[in-house]
């Protein structure tokens, strides 16, 4: 597959460039700062600014799908704008894990051990999921991943949920930024979870 990788110059937005093109997909790695984008076969490095999507629709044309590694910096309507523009019908998004439920079956943000200094940038991400389900022409899927998200070696597995964090025997929830990478190029590949959201953690 042919596909654009938004803010491929982050932790997870480069590892899922690497983890692409190791595959042999295509992979247009779009950064602001294009030169901390991985090099290597299969990709090809593109200065972009995400929040112009007229811009952004010139740098995805052609592509399968698009992977957003942006934390929701930019609205989702930009960015579904700018692949209705380009003609790309697919978009996966790196989530983050503060609408998942937990065991009690209430969000993690509405637990009273969430982090204050973290509620913003959650909200934020809320919103994006909520724009995602409010639109009916894109084919999304919102990639929640574990709690705690870490550098560390690709370990080559994870176990997938849905809705609710998934949480190891010691009761914590984490995952490297390589196997994050793993899990979300797995989904590009089997569309498992379209018009969905899904999990991933050890």
């Amino acid at each position: 597959m042919k596909i654009a990788v938004l803010g491929a110059s982050g932790h997870a937005g480069s590892e899922i460039v690497k983890e692409a093109a190791a595959r042999g997909h295509q992979v247009v790695a779009i950064a602001r700062h294009p030169q901390a984008i991985p090099q290597g076969k299969n990709i090809t490095a593109s200065a972009g600014d995400a929040s112009d999507p007229v811009q952004l629709a010139g740098l995805i044309a052609g592509s399968d799908a698009v992977i957003s590694a942006l934390h929701h910096t930019i609205p989702a309507e930009t960015l579904l704008s700018a692949l209705r523009s380009a003609g790309v019908g697919r978009i996966l998004v790196t989530g983050g894990a503060a609408s998942l439920t937990g065991p009690d079956g209430k969000r993690l943000i509405d637990g009273p051990d969430f982090p204050e200094d973290w509620k913003s940038a959650a909200l934020a991400g809320i919103a994006f999921l909520d724009a995602l389900k409010a639109n009916d022409d894109i084919d999304w899927t919102f990639f929640s991943p574990a709690m705690i998200i870490f550098e560390g070696e690709r370990l080559g597995h994870y176990r997938k949920g849905g809705d609710e964090l998934v949480v190891d025997a010691n009761d914590e929830s984490k995952i490297s930024f390589a196997d994050f990478a793993l899990a979300m190029v797995d989904e590009l590949e089997t569309h498992e979870h379209s018009r969905a959201r899904f999990t991933a953690a050890y």
